[in-house]
């Protein structure tokens, strides 16, 4: 049994679907990777990262250079998704209330070496990150994790564009993994957020300087996907 997935996963279709995501995308986006090196290759890492559509967790799904456990609302469990997220090692959450069963699910997996994304604002709008959730932190601290950022951009139509984008280009900018510190009490926690938020928002701004041509501040490694 995999200790890297949540129970009940099935390890060779989680490996099969990230393998089909390397293909099922390139029809619709021209997506490069940046700063896969970033990416631990062992131990336990908390993948943080914007949310502006439904297509983020997927794309980041299949560029991972390792096996994503991503938490995703309830609401998505549905029909033929229901059936095959779980098996793929997907967690399901609510959203706006208290949902601890699937936080100590991830930290079990967090805790056995694996990685779990998770979208801090907790639900999608423009990507820029100007709100954060105490999820992120609390699964970062009570797990030990270090805090990988990763950004996202191109898979939301652009404000005004009304007919479908041929082929758009989507960029991935993974981040340098930080370390939170595990100081006790809700005011620690409040710090420990705001700086997820700010990381995370840092290197959204960052991937839009590498988007419109200016180089970013840290260097990246591009893959073609």
């Amino acid at each position: 049994m995999s200790t890297d997935l949540p129970d009940g996963s099935l390890p060779w279709l989680h490996e099969f679907a990230r393998w089909l995501g390397t293909f099922i995308f390139v029809p619709f986006y021209r997506l490069r990777a940046h700063g896969l090196e970033n990416v631990p290759r062992t131990g336990p890492v908390l993948m943080i990262a914007n949310h502006s559509t439904m297509v983020d967790g997927p794309v980041l799904f299949a560029v991972s250079p390792r096996r994503p456990v991503f938490l995703i609302k309830r609401e998505m469990f549905k029909g033929p998704l229901g059936f095959l997220l779980p098996r793929i090692g997907q967690i399901a959450i609510s959203r706006g209330e208290p949902d601890r069963a699937p936080l100590m699910t991830a930290v079990r997996v967090l805790k056995a070496g694996g990685m779990v994304g998770i979208f801090p604002e907790g639900t999608r709008g423009a990507g820029d990150v100007d709100a954060a959730h105490n999820g992120a932190a609390w699964l970062a601290r009570t797990s030990g994790a270090v805090v990988l950022p990763v950004a996202c951009r191109g898979t939301l139509r652009p404000a005004g564009v009304t007919r479908r984008r041929f082929r758009p280009r989507v960029d991935v900018l993974v981040g340098k993994p930080f370390e939170l510190p595990a100081d006790k009490g809700r005011a620690a926690l409040t710090a420990a957020t705001e700086r997820v938020r700010v990381e995370l928002a840092d290197l959204v701004a960052e991937l839009d300087r590498l988007r419109a041509g200016r180089p970013p501040a840290s260097t990246s490694k591009e893959h073609e996907a």
